[in-house]
């Protein structure tokens, strides 16, 4: 049987949700690269972050915060990742703004050069009148189709050259929704 996988997102649709801003040190400070957290691939973390709130709201279990889309996670979702995808991911413990409860940076250390072009919406791909260091990337990516021949046994990942999905097969999803995650959709890639 064919594995499916799922693009895991914000769920913008949630009435009354709180925002975040992006990830500060301890002392409130900006971060050197707010973007590590979302290239798919294992990050050095040698302290704990805070995530400023910026627009206050109900409590989820999946967001990202600010301009880079950090990913962050409740504990209920952090032990699923945990559990059913320890060498996809890695999760760092961080304080939010106002909230008492456990929350985790999810960083999937994982990329895979998987997306099915010919598959897919709309691709554009950059050339090198943008970023010469980014060539051959994508600028853009409608109605994302993946070839799942090539993801080996993967369970979470992010797609090479366009880093913002991230990619989780049927089984996480599955129990993703079972523990009833609040704050997240999947949509079939």
């Amino acid at each position: 049987m064919k594995r499916r996988f799922f693009n895991l997102q914000i769920d913008v649709s949630v009435p009354g949700r709180w925002y975040f801003s992006d990830p500060t040190n301890s002392q409130g400070e900006e971060i050197e690269d707010i973007w590590q957290f979302t290239e798919g691939v294992s990050v050095d973390l040698r302290e704990r972050l805070r995530i400023p709130v910026s627009r206050a709201g109900n409590a989820l279990d999946f967001t990202t915060a600010g301009a880079g889309r950090t990913p962050i996670v409740s504990a209920r979702v952090a032990s699923v990742f945990r559990e059913m995808a320890p060498f996809d991911v890695q999760l760092f413990s961080v304080d939010v703004e106002g909230e008492s409860k456990p929350y985790f940076l999810l960083n999937v250390s994982r990329t895979i050069r998987c997306i099915d072009d010919a598959a897919c919406e709309e691709v554009q791909i950059r050339t090198a009148d943008e970023y010469t260091e980014r060539v051959g990337e994508y600028q853009s990516v409608m109605g994302l189709r993946i070839d799942t021949s090539k993801v080996g046994d993967a369970r979470v990942f992010r797609t090479w050259g366009w880093h913002s999905p991230i990619i989780v097969d049927e089984e996480i999803k599955d129990a993703l929704e079972a523990n009833g995650i609040f704050g997240g959709k999947f949509e079939e890639v």
